[in-house]
């Protein structure tokens, strides 16, 4: 599979004006909306509702257009449409929202109900747990590339104001019952087709991090070559934003590893440091925007800087509800008492260590290469 690595990925410098202009003349030359929402039998809804492209970023072949940034209530978010190629003659609409883990995401579908909210995260994996095989959401199949998070920082500071929206999310996704976790065909079909060529399989489809000793962060291991390369060359760029739960300014450090198969993303807070689940550099993308291969790697490896760690109410009795190995939460969020600190495990991990050793702050490469 085609991998290509390329840096300083900026929205286009077109207007808003010029943005909408091109992407209404798409639609009179005949490209159709592929909608899987309630504007599926009408799709042109979403452009009645305001959702016109106002932003537009390239990757590879692939062209994201955005609307100006929405909020509800759960999270900060753009209605996105995709467009795979130069020629398709579809363009796929979909929900790009940041998570609290300061990770723009496309999900795959959502559940809401009198009492269920839930925004889908995307594929299933396998994990053996107590003996018996079970099957878990993996989050890290919605994140969308590395290459464009910037971008969409940047797109979602342009806004003025940014309006409140509830309606957005079932216009656009499709909603699940209550019990379907998994995702639907068009997000699970392109991944496992990729998978189905074992070549495609990064390390052969095992975890590339993971821990000799479940509950010790310090005997993390990384398999020969798909360690962070820290140097020079391995640093690909370094980007800019900011962050109220985390205190102010973050720094994202994009970063190869050493045999160069796969790419981190480390993000550097005022108090906190963590990495996110790294991705391929793959340059196939499916109609939701993220990459149809992923990187395996322990999910202890890669927790945010807070993560949930709270009592249920709502159990029977109630209980601790937590995302955070066992004796190592920290303090509760001040801006989210539902989210512990998670620095105790994180930096007792070498590869945080390292990172705080050996990473320079300022940080530009110019560095773009591809390969078959």
């Amino acid at each position: 599979m085609e991998t290509c690595i390329v840096t300083g990925i900026l929205p286009t410098e077109k207007t808003e004006r010029q943005i909408a202009a091109e992407f209404s003349t798409l639609l009179r030359e005949g490209v159709k909306l592929n909608a899987a929402g309630k504007t599926k039998r009408r799709p042109a809804m979403l452009f009645e509702a305001g959702y016109r492209p106002r932003h537009r970023i390239d990757l590879f072949d692939t062209t994201y257009y955005l609307s100006n940034l929405r909020v509800d209530r759960n999270f900060r978010f753009f209605v996105a449409y995709l467009r795979l190629g130069t020629k398709p003659r579809e363009i796929y609409p979909r929900i790009f929202y940041k998570d609290s883990s300061l990770i723009w995401r496309s999900p795959s579908h959502f559940i809401r109900s009198e009492t269920e909210n839930w925004i889908g995260k995307g594929d299933l994996k396998p994990m053996l747990e107590n003996g018996e095989m079970c099957y878990y959401t993996a989050e890290e199949t919605t994140n969308l590339p590395f290459e464009i998070q910037h971008a969409l920082d940047i797109a979602s500071r342009s806004a003025r104001r940014v309006p409140r929206d509830e309606n957005a999310v079932p216009l656009v996704l499709r909603k699940a019952p209550v019990d379907r976790v998994e995702p639907y065909e068009d997000f699970a079909g392109p991944r496992r087709r990729a998978r189905a060529k074992r070549k495609n399989l990064i390390n052969g489809g095992k975890p590339v991090a993971y821990f000799e000793r479940k509950t010790d962060p310090e005997s993390l291991v990384f398999v020969r070559g798909f360690e962070p390369d820290f140097s020079r060359k391995g640093i690909l760029e370094m980007d800019l934003s900011m962050s109220r739960m985390y205190g102010g300014e973050v720094r994202k450090y994009r970063i190869l590893s050493k045999n160069r198969q796969i790419q981190y993303q480390f993000v550097a807070a005022p108090r906190h440091i963590w990495i996110v689940p790294p991705q391929t550099l793959t340059t196939e993308i499916m109609s939701y925007g993220v990459r149809t291969l992923d990187v395996d790697a322990h999910d202890d490896v890669c927790i945010p800087g807070y993560e949930y760690h709270y009592i249920d109410e709502w159990a029977d009795p109630p209980e601790l509800y937590s995302q955070i190995p066992d004796g190592f939460a920290g303090a509760a969020s001040e801006v989210d008492s539902s989210r512990a600190d998670v620095s105790p495990w994180n930096e007792r991990m070498p590869v945080i260590r390292e990172f705080r050793r050996k990473v320079a702050l300022p940080w530009k490469s110019p560095l773009v290469s591809c390969s078959q």
